[in-house]
């Protein structure tokens, strides 16, 4: 009588483990085995962490085992399982891997499909396999549903709150991610409970922001507590700071912005006029147009609060410092909005920097962090459990860069930014000013901007001799670029052609629903709605994967560095934005700056958004091993290696800089969007 081995694993998360039943079939393509109840005696089978073998026997041989199916039952009450993979060892000796890595709940049963060969559609061959492949979708869909959390916004995931998502996509611990827990643990750990409640109270001076500010020694947070008053620390952080999306090259001054040669004169260093300066390059701009009739947060009736649309001129000195030299508060010149300089009054001139921080953080936090890599990732990850089954190759390649995406974002729409959420209570930007800006900016929102290096290069950033201390450009290229190199390894292993790709009915399926669903066919957006070469498909999967991790990482993990110190990124304004000069005094700027209250929620927001989980994966860990085939766990390898390099790179250059920059560090980038 064959027999046949049959070895499961558990996963090692809290509760991953069992004592309902497991039962098991066996499919081959000659028949089937009979369903067999997996129990030793006197053995506590599927604990946390194990790994547990056990016989099948049958009548004759199976064949070819090509499908497991496996079955939950409950024993006493229901408990939930996470399988990780089973492997079958025939009476011949050979082995076939399944692998799962799925919660099993409830009376639930899981058909795997064997993780050898290609597994893309077109090679499916026997009608038993095309079946199940079509039944996993047809589950999968009904499961997914796409929802318009806010009109025009990009689609997210049907589920109101965490427990309401597909167990396969929930944290392992839904404690350990909860904003408010954090927010709590982010007080106690930096000693602000005491202020939190403390609304429309103003701090006296700059000095008494240390009294919730924790000094960290050598520490960027540090430094820029010590300089955020000075311009080359102003202009700094449009390089490598939290937001280094926001700079470009100006080539021509627009007419909302007058600035003459006269007005800045004495800023520039190379004996040149203005427009001179601008033809040869050294001359930047960043403009929060976006932000112009974006409506201010008025949730609290007895805190007026503020936003401004500034535009800012910067300059790159002859020490490649970028230094400003205009600053402009609103979009449309005139009396009431005169353009600040260097050479006012200190206070004039350090008031209208605050203000084009502030902008810059509302920006950072609603279009570069939220809506630019949460809102997106959650929308590729929404359409791939959609449109591509578990034994699809670019399944294999993206699940692990979608882990927890939606969890957190589900999480964020439960208590951060919805109605009465954190976000209205210290952002200038909540009570609904963060979902028009959200709107606005998904209205022209395109592909293209979410490739790096078009991205850069449209930005006129592009040149490192003009910038050579943009490490935020410097490093995305590489590890962009290694991405890349693993993504085209992966998909040249399964598709051999232009025309391969082409007759994947799922790859296609899966880009359309993207554009037609999640990006709702918006008119700007120009999402491709099909892929027809490989080179199209690499970089289409390497926007997900960079956008997810690289991205991600680079403007959300400096968000203490940088924004923890609050006269540098105010999250919010308490007074209207100056329309003359000369009227600036400390006492305007405290007025005007975050009170005690909302400077502790703004803290507490930064330093936990600013935490890495427990037992993060950073870029190139794959420990699920969803991919079996030797030629990719090779290609896995060399991105690690490609990785590592880098790495050691940017070490080496960070060495005794008093600004290091390691956001887009490849060990301290996550595999996915997870907080």
């Amino acid at each position: 009588m064959p027999s046949y081995t049959v070895t499961i694993a558990t996963g090692n998360q809290w509760f991953a483990g069992t004592d309902d039943y497991i039962y098991i079939t066996l499919v081959g393509t000659e028949q089937c085995s009979e369903r067999t109840l997996l129990d030793k005696p006197l053995y506590n089978d599927f604990e946390r962490g194990a790994v547990d073998s056990y016989s099948v026997r049958v009548e004759e041989n199976l064949g070819d085992i090509v499908l497991v199916k496996i079955e939950k039952r409950k024993y006493w009450m229901q408990d939930d399982w996470y399988c990780r993979y089973i492997t079958v060892k025939t009476p011949s000796g050979d082995y076939v891997e399944f692998p799962c890595f799925r919660w099993l709940v409830d009376d639930k049963e899981v058909v795997l499909r064997d993780g050898r060969g290609t597994h893309i559609p077109q090679d499916d061959k026997t009608g038993l396999v095309k079946q199940h492949r079509q039944k996993e979708l047809e589950t999968r869909k009904k499961t997914y549903r796409w929802k318009e959390w806010q009109p025009g916004f990009p689609m997210s995931i049907d589920a109101n709150r965490h427990k309401d998502l597909p167990r396969d996509i929930q944290f392992d611990s839904e404690k350990g991610v909860d904003f408010i827990l954090n927010y709590i643990c982010g007080g106690s750990n930096l000693f602000v409970n005491q202020f939190i409640h403390m609304f429309q109270s103003s701090w006296n001076d700059f000095a008494d922001f240390e009294r919730i500010f924790v000094r960290i020694k050598n520490t960027i947070s540090e430094y820029v507590m010590q300089h955020w008053k000075e311009d080359f620390m102003f202009g700094y952080q449009f390089l490598n700071g939290c937001n280094p999306v926001m700079i470009q090259k100006c080539t021509k001054l627009p007419d909302k912005f007058p600035v003459t040669h006269e007005m800045v004169s004495v800023s520039l260093e190379r004996e040149l006029t203005l427009e001179k300066e601008i033809e040869a390059g050294n001359v930047y701009i960043v403009d929060y147009k976006v932000l112009e009739g974006i409506s201010p947060n008025c949730t609290d009736p007895c805190t007026l609060q503020y936003l401004a649309a500034p535009i800012c001129l910067l300059y790159n000195n002859t020490h490649n410092k970028i230094l400003p030299i205009a600053i402009q508060l609103g979009q449309t010149p005139g009396e009431d909005s005169p353009i600040f300089l260097p050479t006012d009054g200190e206070y004039d001139w350090l008031l209208a920097k605050i203000w084009v921080r502030s902008a810059d953080f509302q920006h950072h936090q609603t279009i570069t962090h939220l809506l630019r890599t949460h809102l997106i990732t959650e929308m590729f990850a929404v359409a791939m459990y959609r449109q591509l089954p578990a034994v699809h190759p670019v399944y294999k390649l993206l699940i692990p860069h979608v882990r927890f995406t939606i969890a957190i974002n589900t999480k964020a729409r439960e208590q951060l930014i919805c109605e009465c959420g954190i976000f209205d209570k210290a952002n200038a930007t909540g009570g609904g000013g963060h979902i028009q800006l959200v709107q606005k900016c998904t209205k022209s929102l395109t592909f293209r901007s979410l490739c790096f290096p078009d991205m850069i290069k449209i930005r006129g950033m592009d040149s490192k001799e003009d910038l050579p201390t943009y490490f935020y450009r410097d490093d995305g290229y590489q590890v962009w670029e290694a991405t890349k190199s693993f993504v085209s390894d992966v998909v040249c292993i399964y598709y051999t052609s232009d025309e391969t790709v082409q007759g994947d009915e799922e790859i296609q399926a899966f880009v359309k629903d993207v554009c037609s669903f999640g990006m709702q066919d918006f008119d700007q957006c120009e999402f491709p709605k099909s892929v027809k070469t490989r080179e199209e498909l690499i970089e289409y999967l390497t926007v997900i994967v960079f956008t997810a991790s690289s991205q991600h990482a680079a403007v959300n993990f400096g968000q203490y560095d940088w924004c923890s110190w609050i006269p540098n990124a105010p999250s919010t304004m308490r007074k209207p934005p100056p329309k003359q000069k000369g009227l600036a005094d400390v006492n305007l700027i405290m007025e005007s700056l975050p009170d005690c209250g909302r400077s502790s929620w703004h803290l507490g927001a930064v330093w936990a958004l600013s935490q890495y989980q427990e037992n993060e994966l950073y870029l190139g860990m794959y420990p699920d091993e969803h991919f079996i085939e030797k030629p990719v766990k090779e290609a896995m390898g060399k991105f690690r290696k490609q990785l590592a390099e880098i790495t050691s790179s940017i070490k080496k250059r960070n060495e005794g800089k008093k600004l290091p920059y390691y956001n887009m560090s490849p060990n301290k980038i996550p595999n996915s969007v997870a907080v």
